[in-house]
């Protein structure tokens, strides 16, 4: 209780005794005396104001007043004085100090795995990811694994759908080389060419298989069989490719990647996303070389592109592997050198200084 509450309770218990002390006669005429103010004081204010101190009060001597007295006695009603009474019994009964908190909420960061979780394996119900959670260390009931997955608007994992292209590339890297091919436009003639390239997923080995201005389909079959043949006891290691629907990749082009038991695969109409690495690649090709130099004919796309990939493959770093490039098995060993006055970097032009490489001076 409040200070100002202790008080009045202390006044009011003071004048108790006094009270008691009296003389019947005095105290029932000042009883009258207060029955009469009060009834005065009822016909002048509407509604009466009364503080915590006041409600106590009351609710105390009800219990010592009839009950069929309490309408001339005191000011309100008795639904009033038992509601008060209640909570006065509230308020003495509350067993603060022996409640134990409730179930506590499930921290944030378990909340956050089990999405992740759920993001990471699309076959995964709740069941499952409680059972992993569990081989963690996080003990958790699966209903709350099931709580926090429908309160992010994840499915169940019937209804899911399956692996994204994103997904399926990134499982299958190692396993994939993409074809597509890009159009170039010489500069004198207007003539235009067509380069044919592949590029392999888990090393991101740019090919070149050729330049021709008419790019028909036995010319892309020769091209299939000329890669097959570079590439060498490399095919055994590759499981697909994906090329789009052009009419010049028929089954004679499939045909030869099937013969080394390569699946091919087709990517949807307009979706450039499902070939999105080899669409990448020709937009490294154009941005790095072919938008700023001019192409004189056929023999000289070939050169260009030629010297570019070799720049590409053995040197150009690479933010999905590691800033490695593609020629590359492992990991470049830290140079020890600080003092770059006295250990020079020596620059070596590409393509005329289109692009360069540079290396430590021997």
């Amino acid at each position: 209780m409040s200070l100002s509450i202790v008080t009045a309770l202390v006044r009011n218990l003071i004048t108790v005794p006094a009270a008691v002390l009296r003389s019947r006669a005095a105290k029932d005429a000042e009883v009258l005396a207060l029955r009469h103010e009060n009834a005065v004081l009822r016909r002048q204010i509407a509604r009466v104001r009364y503080e915590p101190a006041d409600r106590i009060w009351l609710a105390a001597l009800s219990r010592l007043v009839p009950r069929d007295r309490w309408r001339q006695v005191f000011a309100v009603t008795p639904t009033t004085l038992l509601r008060w009474h209640r909570q006065l019994v509230m308020r003495k009964w509350t067993f603060t100090q022996r409640r134990r908190p409730g179930r506590p909420s499930t921290a944030s960061t378990v909340k956050q795995l089990i999405l992740r979780l759920a993001r990471e394996n699309h076959t995964w119900g709740h069941r499952r990811i409680q059972g992993e959670l569990a081989r963690l260390g996080y003990l958790i009931a699966p209903s709350t694994v099931w709580q926090v997955l429908h309160d992010a608007g994840i499915d169940p994992a019937p209804q899911r759908s399956g692996p994204t292209w994103h997904q399926f590339l990134n499982a299958q890297a190692h396993g994939i080389i993409a074809a597509d091919s890009l159009h170039l436009d010489c500069a004198v003639t207007l003539k235009r060419l067509y380069a044919l390239v592949f590029i392999e997923h888990g090393t991101r080995r740019l090919h070149l298989a050729g330049v021709t201005p008419h790019p028909t389909a036995q010319w892309t079959v020769q091209q299939a069989r000329n890669l097959a043949m570079a590439l060498g006891c490399r095919m055994d290691s590759l499981r697909y490719l994906i090329r789009d629907r052009d009419t010049k990749y028929t089954h004679s082009f499939d045909a030869v990647f099937e013969a080394d038991d390569v699946k091919i695969l087709l990517s949807p109409p307009r979706a450039p996303r499902a070939n999105a690495i080899c669409e990448r690649v020709v937009g490294t090709l154009r941005r790095e070389v072919l938008d700023r130099m001019l192409i004189y004919n056929e023999a000289h796309a070939v050169a260009v592109l030629t010297e570019y990939i070799r720049h590409y493959n053995g040197h150009r770093p690479h933010q999905s592997r590691q800033q490695l490039p593609p020629d590359s098995d492992g990991p470049p060993a830290p140079a020890a050198v600080t003092d770059l006055q006295a250990h020079r970097i020596r620059r070596r032009p590409i393509l005329g200084g289109l692009v360069n490489e540079y290396r430590h001076a021997a």
